[in-house]
């Protein structure tokens, strides 16, 4: 079930956040994520309108949208891979949204993949001193997208 996250979700998010955000950056050094988890914490998930993958006992995952437009987050519980929950939390997203954009890591090549089969198309590519990474900004809109899939 999916359901808007509340206030009192962001301890469970950040708990999905972390472990999650390493093990899909292993060419990013750990320490980076552990010194930006305040600035999520703290900034990005209280400006973000999210929505939780709601399991029996846990959350799956979460989608974290930010200015109405920008894919912030977008995480599984890797024990849950392959289920269609990050498919899921993609399609609720663009039910609400005409437009959604979202930078990746271009070496996190599973998450680009997925990005593509859901409507993205790469608009820009940039370098990360900080990462020393090359991040690619993918963009969807529902009229694009709409007239592939009809």
């Amino acid at each position: 079930m999916i359901r808007q996250a509340q206030p009192e979700d962001q301890d469970a998010l950040m708990k999905l956040w972390l472990p999650s955000t390493i093990a899909a950056h292993p060419f990013v050094p750990e320490t980076y994520w552990h010194e930006s988890a305040a600035l999520v914490r703290d900034t990005y998930l209280p400006q973000a309108i999210s929505w939780i993958y709601q399991g029996q006992d846990d959350i799956y995952g979460f989608i974290s949208i930010l200015n109405e437009q920008l894919i912030g987050a977008l995480f599984v519980r890797q024990n849950y891979f392959g289920q269609n929950i990050g498919q899921a939390l993609m399609q609720h997203a663009q039910a609400q949204y005409p437009a959604l954009t979202l930078e990746v890591y271009q070496k996190n090549q599973r998450a680009y993949h997925f990005y593509r089969k859901q409507g993205f198309t790469v608009t820009e590519r940039t370098y990360n001193e900080e990462t020393q990474n090359v991040i690619l900004t993918m963009q969807w809109l529902y009229d694009q997208y709409s007239e592939k899939n009809n």
